[in-house]
């Protein structure tokens, strides 16, 4: 579907472009220029209420790239809303906008984007044209008193230059662009002692003229190097309740001369040219999103013409293209390479090939130009079944949702089919040309991190550890001797500093044995930490394979005479090994110290919990109430009996298991 805007395009700019000037920016766009090309146009659909209305909206939103697009989407997505048509999410976000420049119609684009992209309720405060300074400092602002979770704050990127001379001493320089540096995080700050909220910071574009020449880069004076400079400390040092929008990385790519428009900055201060604000618009949501939702966790990859060129099956080891005597071969060559490094981020691979299981391994093992070994690869499934089967038996075995697999494969067949059967995975197809893989992987936005911890890093380690207990156990005839052969032991401590980023990650990506799936950010993790209302705590694992690192997360909150579980989560891999008793044993001790009564724990049921419906019940919990679907669940302190385990605890514990 093509979407045009007819505002006012009629002037041309100083590059010959025609852009949106004034007011025009403003204007909705009519219906008479919304065209569908499909069958039926979004226009029908929304005026029939027909359901397939919001996955078409969702999918155009995502392909959009014209700003008169993103703006006739907006209106279409917001005349549904008014006739209940869009769904309502269970999610909430307080969003305030502020800024050196004019924020309408930046904002509109960015409302759109969160909804579509973020899956929200969005309610939306923006704050005066270059009054942010103010809004910041002033604690009685409309600003504080709209009380927001989240606040983007656009800088005053004509503020941001060296105010000497060009040919000042260095030091005078590089004085001035580190206070530029510290007034921005000095409000960054203030906005989160103030509200508690998270920040999202835009950073600044470079300028793409030629002026000074030479002297660009031989010092800060110019605006390219002082821009460049306040960047880059601005992001070595910024607080972790802060994130970047890097509007400088979406200028570059764009093309820093289309990014500007300096005509409607004087008349109608837009920050950016309208293309530039689509891109910002849709990082600024994509960003927000990620701040709950977790990245993908498993990579599945098809082998023939995926990591190497041609038919290992036919063409035997000796005729497939792959490694440095070839173009192709490079390419391919390539592409193992960037997955080789994704993966060392703690993203796992997986193999789902329909080959011979003893030809399709053989390249790993013994071709020496491939990068990729079996040791990279935590589940190998070549055979002649269906791809969609073996991926449902790979989530199977990795015990992990089929939700957080993305699939790769230069079939687009095999891509249909899996979108099909599989749809809760994401399939891409790479297409024929294999010089275009690494960058489809690097650009397809599933595997971006906010923050890097030892467990990632440790993931694929801490997977194959776990193939040697399963190996272990299905030799083993005792279930008994089986848990006291892996000679556990767990280390149970209150929240740290040092472990919010785990901790957070782990709050925002575990889905199956997680009792109410109540997300956080970091900022409200480390506020559990001073929390006299609350105690928190976390569960280390490991045993004579290994060390599984941080494994379990609960948060109780005391009311009282009880201690209510808001949060208790696990991580799969822990399963029957009775940490779920040791995790309740602590929850009781913590219980007779905040002198509490009674336990009261909430399962509050998903698409994806279902393996923890019962656990209440069998560690001995009586029913409480239900209500919508909630169930709650009561344990009597003082009937409790600890429960003994295989586990062994190791300080600082403070627990008897």
């Amino acid at each position: 579907m093509t979407l045009t805007y007819e505002g006012r395009f009629d002037r041309p700019n100083s590059m010959g472009d025609t852009k949106t000037v004034g007011n025009a920016l403003h204007q909705a766009p009519s219906e008479s220029t919304i065209q569908a090309h499909e069958t039926r146009g979004l226009k029908d659909l929304l005026r029939d209420s027909d359901s397939s209305f919001v996955p078409l909206l969702k999918s155009k939103t995502k392909e959009a790239r014209s700003f008169s697009e993103v703006l006739a989407l907006n209106t279409l997505r917001k005349r549904a809303s008014q006739t209940n048509l869009w769904p309502s999410s269970k999610s909430t976000l307080r969003l305030a906008i502020i800024g050196g420049c004019s924020l309408r119609p930046l904002a509109d684009l960015i409302e759109h984007f969160t909804i579509v992209l973020g899956d929200v309720n969005l309610q939306l405060w923006t704050g005066d044209y270059d009054n942010y300074i103010s809004e910041i400092m002033d604690e009685d602002s409309n600003l504080y008193a709209f009380k927001p979770e989240l606040v983007f704050v656009l800088p005053s990127e004509r503020r941001c230059r060296y105010t000497g001379r060009l040919a000042d001493p260095l030091a005078l320089q590089e004085a001035e662009a580190n206070q530029a540096v510290t007034d921005i995080l000095g409000l960054i700050a203030q906005i989160h002692d103030r509200s508690g909220a998270s920040v999202v910071v835009g950073n600044f574009r470079l300028p793409p003229y030629f002026d000074p020449g030479a002297m660009r880069n031989s010092g800060l004076s110019s605006e390219y190097a002082f821009r460049k400079y306040v960047n880059y400390q601005i992001g070595l040092n910024l607080p972790a309740y802060a994130h970047i929008c890097d509007i400088e990385f979406l200028a570059n790519r764009l093309g820093t001369v289309r990014a500007f428009d300096e005509r409607t900055w004087f008349e109608s201060k837009q920050p950016f040219s309208t293309d530039l604000m689509v891109e910002v618009a849709r990082e600024f949501a994509l960003l927000a999103a990620s701040l709950k939702r977790a990245t993908k966790k498993v990579i599945v990859l098809d082998l023939d013409n995926t990591l190497w060129g041609g038919v290992i099956g036919d063409d035997g080891l000796e005729g497939i293209e792959i490694g440095t005597t070839s173009p192709r071969g490079e390419a391919y060559r390539d592409f193992q390479q960037t997955l080789l490094e994704i993966s060392k981020r703690g993203v796992l691979l997986a193999v789902c090939s329909k080959n011979d299981h003893d030809k399709a391994i053989e390249p790993f093992l013994k071709h020496p130009e491939m990068v990729l070994r079996l040791s990279n690869i935590v589940n190998f499934k070549a055979n002649w079944e269906p791809k969609s089967e073996n991926i449902r038996q790979i989530a199977l075995e990795l015990n992990l949702g089929v939700d957080s697999f993305v699939f790769f494969d230069d079939n687009p067949a095999e891509i249909d089919i899996v979108k099909q059967f599989v749809p809760e995975v994401d399939a891409i197809w790479l297409g024929e040309d294999p010089s275009t893989y690494a960058t489809t992987l690097k650009d397809c936005r599933h595997f971006e991190m906010r923050s890097v911890t030892k467990e990632d890093l440790e993931r694929v380690q801490l997977y194959q550890q776990e193939a040697k207990r399963q190996e272990l156990q299905s030799t083993a005839t005792d279930m008994d001797a089986y848990l006291s052969s892996l000679e556990m032991t767990a280390t149970i401590s209150e929240f740290t500093p040092i472990d919010v980023p785990r901790i957070t990650q782990l709050i925002n990506k575990s889905n199956q044995f997680n009792l109410t799936t109540q997300r956080r950010t970091e900022v409200e993790v480390r506020a559990l930490i001073s929390s006299t209302d609350h105690a928190s705590f976390t569960i280390r694992l490991s045993d004579r394979f290994g060390d599984h690192g941080l494994i379990a997360i609960v948060v109780t909150k005391i009311d009282g005479a009880e201690l209510l579980i808001d949060t208790w989560l696990m991580s799969c891999r822990v399963l029957k090994r009775q940490v779920e008793e040791a995790t309740l044993n602590e929850i009781v001790r913590v219980a007779k110290e905040r002198g509490c009564e009674r336990i009261v724990g909430t399962y509050k049921p998903t698409a994806k919990n279902g393996m923890v419906r019962d656990l209440y019940p069998r560690l001995g919990f009586a029913p409480g109430d239900l209500a919508d679907e909630t169930s709650t669940y009561i344990l009597d302190v003082a009937n409790y009996s600890p429960s003994k385990t295989k586990i062994q605890v190791a300080e600082p514990a403070g627990a008897t298991i």
